[in-house]
């Protein structure tokens, strides 16, 4: 099999995952359209954050049929298996139990998902076609949120998680989004060793831009 037809095959997943995701939030935000719902402020934070992880999705996919192949990857199981725990592992959040908020924390949970889903939108439009789910390079990006610091969509995609998690909150789900998070440090410290490899100018990037939270870590 030549490299062209593998790097075709290996986009195939992660299409069917998000073409499968987008259905059910598109379907999702049918239903909610279609409620008796006052259109007031907490239906317009609602649909706007449905919009966004909708607009989140579309733009993965177009990323994904668009992007270059990679110029370099790590190797080795760990890498992929972190990569893929970090991207997916959260989902699991929704068999368990939901909780019914206040309307004052439910407002909270909902504000902060949309926060980090417009920021995850932000950050996979500037990255573009060099966005990957596994750790790969294609073209080296430090622009827009990337001049702040080293992996804006790993933070805001935390942000979300954090909205979501108020949601479903219990030690179980906690646990889950801690090894979330690990999984996570892992494939930034992965994606860091291949860009470090790939792009020499990598290394004096690294020294003046935070990993996730600037003047922090």
């Amino acid at each position: 099999m030549n490299k062209s037809m593998y790097d075709l095959l290996m986009r195939l997943p992660l299409l069917g995952w998000v073409a499968f995701t987008a259905t059910a939030q598109l379907r999702g935000l049918g239903q909610f359209m279609n409620m008796a719902t006052p259109v007031d402020f907490v239906y317009g934070i609602h649909l706007a954050m449905r919009l966004s992880t909708v607009a989140f999705l579309l733009l993965a996919a177009a990323a994904v049929i668009l992007r270059t192949r990679p110029s370099g990857k790590a190797t080795g199981a760990e890498p992929r298996i972190s990569a893929l725990a970090g991207s997916f592992m959260l989902y699991i959040i929704v068999l368990f139990p939901r909780h019914e908020l206040p309307l004052s924390l439910e407002m909270v949970s909902t504000a902060v998902t949309l926060i980090g889903t417009v920021g995850s939108v932000i950050a996979l439009a500037q990255l573009g076609r060099s966005f990957s789910i596994m750790a790969e390079t294609r073209q080296l990006v430090t622009s827009g949120p990337y001049r702040f610091v080293r992996h804006p969509l790993y933070l805001t995609e935390e942000i979300a998680t954090i909205g979501v998690f108020m949601q479903f909150a219990s030690a179980w789900t906690a646990l889950l989004v801690v090894l979330q998070l690990g999984f996570q440090l892992r494939r930034m410290q992965n994606e860091e060793a291949v860009l470090t490899v790939s792009f020499p100018e990598y290394g004096e990037y690294r020294q003046t831009t935070a990993r996730l939270i600037p003047g922090i870590y």
